[in-house]
Protein backbone atom coordinates (compact mmCIF):
# COMPACT_ATOMS: atom_id res chain seq x y z
CA UNK A 1 0.00 0.00 0.00
CA UNK A 2 0.82 3.34 -0.93
CA UNK A 3 -0.92 6.82 -0.68
CA UNK A 4 0.83 9.50 -3.11
CA UNK A 5 0.10 13.01 -2.49
CA UNK A 6 -0.25 14.85 -5.77
CA UNK A 7 -0.31 18.13 -7.19
CA UNK A 8 -2.25 18.61 -9.97
CA UNK A 9 -1.45 22.17 -11.13
CA UNK A 10 -3.05 25.25 -11.43
CA UNK A 11 -6.08 24.38 -14.04
CA UNK A 12 -4.63 23.25 -17.07
CA UNK A 13 -5.35 19.57 -17.37
CA UNK A 14 -1.86 20.16 -19.73
CA UNK A 15 -0.02 21.12 -16.83
CA UNK A 16 -0.11 18.29 -14.82
CA UNK A 17 3.23 16.35 -14.66
CA UNK A 18 4.12 12.93 -16.63
CA UNK A 19 4.74 11.42 -13.26
CA UNK A 20 1.10 12.33 -11.72
CA UNK A 21 -0.07 10.60 -15.14
CA UNK A 22 1.52 7.55 -14.45
CA UNK A 23 0.79 7.21 -11.18
CA UNK A 24 -3.13 8.16 -11.58
CA UNK A 25 -3.58 5.58 -14.49
CA UNK A 26 -2.51 3.23 -11.74
CA UNK A 27 -4.84 4.30 -9.09
CA UNK A 28 -6.65 1.75 -7.23
CA UNK A 29 -8.34 4.98 -5.44
CA UNK A 30 -8.58 8.95 -6.26
CA UNK A 31 -9.01 11.87 -3.56
CA UNK A 32 -9.47 14.80 -5.73
CA UNK A 33 -10.38 18.38 -4.46
CA UNK A 34 -12.57 21.33 -5.75
CA UNK A 35 -10.20 22.53 -7.85
CA UNK A 36 -8.83 19.84 -9.24
CA UNK A 37 -9.90 20.00 -13.22
CA UNK A 38 -12.05 16.78 -13.44
CA UNK A 39 -10.58 16.33 -16.81
CA UNK A 40 -7.44 15.14 -14.54
CA UNK A 41 -9.29 12.14 -13.52
CA UNK A 42 -9.69 10.47 -17.08
CA UNK A 43 -6.59 9.33 -16.30
CA UNK A 44 -7.64 7.58 -13.37
CA UNK A 45 -9.34 4.94 -15.25
CA UNK A 46 -11.52 2.64 -13.06
CA UNK A 47 -10.20 3.68 -10.23
CA UNK A 48 -12.60 4.56 -7.31
CA UNK A 49 -13.34 8.24 -7.63
CA UNK A 50 -14.26 9.88 -4.08
CA UNK A 51 -14.46 14.09 -4.31
CA UNK A 52 -13.54 15.77 -0.99
CA UNK A 53 -12.84 19.21 -2.39
CA UNK A 54 -13.51 22.64 0.11
CA UNK A 55 -13.98 25.91 -1.05
CA UNK A 56 -14.59 29.06 0.63
CA UNK A 57 -17.96 28.53 2.93
CA UNK A 58 -18.69 25.03 1.76
CA UNK A 59 -16.94 21.99 3.00
CA UNK A 60 -17.83 18.86 2.02
CA UNK A 61 -15.23 17.12 4.17
CA UNK A 62 -13.38 17.78 7.08
CA UNK A 63 -9.74 17.58 7.19
CA UNK A 64 -9.55 15.27 9.69
CA UNK A 65 -12.73 13.37 7.62
CA UNK A 66 -9.95 13.32 4.68
CA UNK A 67 -6.91 12.05 6.67
CA UNK A 68 -9.12 8.82 7.95
CA UNK A 69 -10.95 8.04 4.36
CA UNK A 70 -6.70 8.50 3.65
CA UNK A 71 -6.26 5.62 5.75
CA UNK A 72 -8.50 3.84 5.92
CA UNK A 73 -8.74 3.18 1.41
CA UNK A 74 -4.79 2.65 1.87
CA UNK A 75 -5.13 -0.01 4.32
CA UNK A 76 -7.64 -2.01 1.62
CA UNK A 77 -5.43 -0.83 -1.63
CA UNK A 78 -2.21 -1.28 -3.27
CA UNK A 79 -1.86 2.66 -4.49
CA UNK A 80 -4.11 5.38 -3.18
CA UNK A 81 -3.98 8.76 -4.88
CA UNK A 82 -4.35 11.95 -3.21
CA UNK A 83 -5.46 14.92 -6.10
CA UNK A 84 -4.80 18.47 -4.67
CA UNK A 85 -5.18 21.39 -7.11
CA UNK A 86 -1.56 23.61 -7.20
CA UNK A 87 0.58 21.74 -5.16
CA UNK A 88 0.33 19.31 -2.09
CA UNK A 89 2.44 21.77 0.27
CA UNK A 90 1.38 25.33 -0.63
CA UNK A 91 -1.55 25.89 1.26
CA UNK A 92 -2.58 22.27 -0.06
CA UNK A 93 -2.53 20.84 3.55
CA UNK A 94 -0.72 18.23 2.28
CA UNK A 95 1.57 18.23 5.36
CA UNK A 96 -1.16 17.25 7.70
CA UNK A 97 -2.22 14.44 5.57
CA UNK A 98 1.24 13.38 5.58
CA UNK A 99 1.57 13.48 9.17
CA UNK A 100 -1.64 11.24 9.49
CA UNK A 101 -0.32 8.57 7.25
CA UNK A 102 3.01 8.62 9.05
CA UNK A 103 1.70 8.08 12.25
CA UNK A 104 -0.55 5.29 10.83
CA UNK A 105 2.55 3.82 9.30
CA UNK A 106 1.45 4.22 6.31
CA UNK A 107 4.22 4.71 2.88
CA UNK A 108 4.14 7.42 1.08
CA UNK A 109 5.23 9.44 -1.94
CA UNK A 110 5.02 13.36 -2.71
CA UNK A 111 4.49 14.49 -6.86
CA UNK A 112 4.68 18.65 -6.08
CA UNK A 113 2.70 20.02 -8.77
CA UNK A 114 2.82 23.79 -10.85
CA UNK A 115 1.83 25.79 -7.67
CA UNK A 116 -1.03 28.32 -9.17
CA UNK A 117 1.13 31.32 -7.12
CA UNK A 118 3.78 30.78 -9.99
CA UNK A 119 2.02 29.52 -12.83
CA UNK A 120 -0.86 30.86 -13.22
CA UNK A 121 0.76 34.86 -13.03
CA UNK A 122 3.92 33.30 -16.06
CA UNK A 123 1.45 31.53 -18.39
CA UNK A 124 -0.51 35.49 -18.71
CA UNK A 125 3.33 36.78 -19.20
CA UNK A 126 3.48 38.54 -15.53
CA UNK A 127 6.69 37.42 -13.79
CA UNK A 128 6.49 37.12 -10.05
CA UNK A 129 10.33 38.28 -10.52
CA UNK A 130 12.29 40.40 -12.40
CA UNK A 131 15.28 42.12 -12.95
CA UNK A 132 15.95 45.70 -11.74
CA UNK A 133 11.90 45.79 -10.72
CA UNK A 134 11.55 42.77 -7.97
CA UNK A 135 14.33 40.35 -6.34
CA UNK A 136 11.77 38.88 -3.40
CA UNK A 137 8.07 37.40 -3.27
CA UNK A 138 5.94 36.33 -0.55
CA UNK A 139 3.16 34.29 -1.21
CA UNK A 140 0.72 34.02 1.47
CA UNK A 141 -3.08 32.92 2.37
CA UNK A 142 -6.02 35.27 2.23
CA UNK A 143 -8.22 33.67 4.05
CA UNK A 144 -6.97 31.96 7.29
CA UNK A 145 -8.75 29.71 9.39
CA UNK A 146 -11.07 31.50 11.55
CA UNK A 147 -10.79 28.95 14.72
CA UNK A 148 -7.70 30.20 15.02
CA UNK A 149 -6.97 31.05 18.55
CA UNK A 150 -4.35 33.97 16.99
CA UNK A 151 -4.96 35.15 12.98
CA UNK A 152 -0.23 34.56 12.02
CA UNK A 153 -0.67 36.89 8.62
CA UNK A 154 0.39 40.23 10.04
CA UNK A 155 0.53 41.96 6.30
CA UNK A 156 3.77 43.68 7.07
CA UNK A 157 5.94 41.81 4.43
CA UNK A 158 8.95 43.17 3.16
CA UNK A 159 9.17 41.59 -0.58
CA UNK A 160 9.01 43.16 -3.36
CA UNK A 161 5.93 40.87 -4.87
CA UNK A 162 2.98 39.60 -2.90
CA UNK A 163 0.95 36.89 -4.19
CA UNK A 164 -2.41 35.84 -2.12
CA UNK A 165 -4.10 32.73 -2.73
CA UNK A 166 -7.71 32.39 -1.59
CA UNK A 167 -8.28 35.86 -1.13
CA UNK A 168 -11.22 37.20 -3.19
CA UNK A 169 -13.55 36.78 -0.24
CA UNK A 170 -11.54 39.20 2.09
CA UNK A 171 -9.61 41.05 -0.59
CA UNK A 172 -11.19 44.72 0.77
CA UNK A 173 -9.89 44.01 4.48
CA UNK A 174 -6.36 42.90 3.09
CA UNK A 175 -5.68 45.44 1.25
CA UNK A 176 -6.88 47.99 4.07
CA UNK A 177 -4.12 46.19 6.01
CA UNK A 178 -1.60 45.97 3.35
CA UNK A 179 -2.19 49.81 2.70
CA UNK A 180 -0.96 50.20 6.29
CA UNK A 181 2.64 49.88 4.86
CA UNK A 182 2.76 50.40 1.54
CA UNK A 183 1.82 53.06 -0.92
CA UNK A 184 -1.85 52.59 -2.15
CA UNK A 185 -1.05 53.75 -5.86
CA UNK A 186 0.57 49.83 -5.74
CA UNK A 187 -0.30 48.18 -8.72
CA UNK A 188 -2.33 45.16 -8.71
CA UNK A 189 -3.35 42.00 -10.77
CA UNK A 190 -6.30 39.56 -10.35
CA UNK A 191 -6.62 36.83 -12.52
CA UNK A 192 -9.47 35.00 -11.80
CA UNK A 193 -9.63 30.60 -13.01
CA UNK A 194 -5.87 31.37 -14.12
CA UNK A 195 -4.82 28.87 -17.38
CA UNK A 196 -8.68 27.53 -17.78
CA UNK A 197 -10.32 28.81 -20.87
CA UNK A 198 -12.56 31.15 -18.95
CA UNK A 199 -9.66 33.08 -16.71
CA UNK A 200 -10.17 37.03 -16.89
CA UNK A 201 -7.49 39.79 -16.02
CA UNK A 202 -8.33 42.39 -13.84
CA UNK A 203 -5.61 45.08 -12.99
CA UNK A 204 -6.03 48.15 -10.83
CA UNK A 205 -4.49 49.58 -7.02
CA UNK A 206 -4.51 48.54 -3.72
CA UNK A 207 -6.71 51.66 -2.90
CA UNK A 208 -9.29 50.77 -5.82
CA UNK A 209 -9.04 46.58 -6.85
CA UNK A 210 -11.88 45.74 -3.92
CA UNK A 211 -13.79 48.18 -5.93
CA UNK A 212 -13.55 45.69 -9.21
CA UNK A 213 -16.07 42.63 -9.94
CA UNK A 214 -14.29 39.87 -9.14
CA UNK A 215 -15.25 36.48 -8.31
CA UNK A 216 -12.99 33.30 -6.56
CA UNK A 217 -11.42 31.12 -7.55
CA UNK A 218 -8.60 34.21 -8.25
CA UNK A 219 -5.36 34.78 -7.02
CA UNK A 220 -3.73 38.32 -6.63
CA UNK A 221 -0.17 39.70 -7.08
CA UNK A 222 0.74 43.07 -5.97
CA UNK A 223 3.52 44.78 -6.70
CA UNK A 224 5.47 46.63 -9.23
CA UNK A 225 5.63 43.18 -11.77
CA UNK A 226 2.19 44.20 -13.12
CA UNK A 227 3.51 47.33 -14.62
CA UNK A 228 6.32 44.64 -16.64
CA UNK A 229 3.18 42.76 -17.59
CA UNK A 230 1.39 46.20 -18.55
CA UNK A 231 3.92 46.72 -20.74
CA UNK A 232 3.60 42.95 -22.36
CA UNK A 233 -0.37 43.25 -22.10
CA UNK A 234 -0.05 46.36 -24.98
CA UNK A 235 2.15 44.73 -27.70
Amino acid sequence: MTVYLVGAGPGDPDLLTLKAVNVLKKADVVLYDYLSNEKILEHAGDAELIYVGKKAGQHYKKQEEINQILIDKAKINDLVVRLKGGDPFVFGRGGEEMLALLEEGIPFEIIPGVTSAIGVPTTIGLPVTHRGVATSLTIVTGHEDPTKSEQQVKWDFKADTIVILMGVGKLEDNTRELMKYRDPQTPVCVIESGTLPEQRIITGTLEDIHTKDIKPPALVVIGRVVDVFKKVRLQ
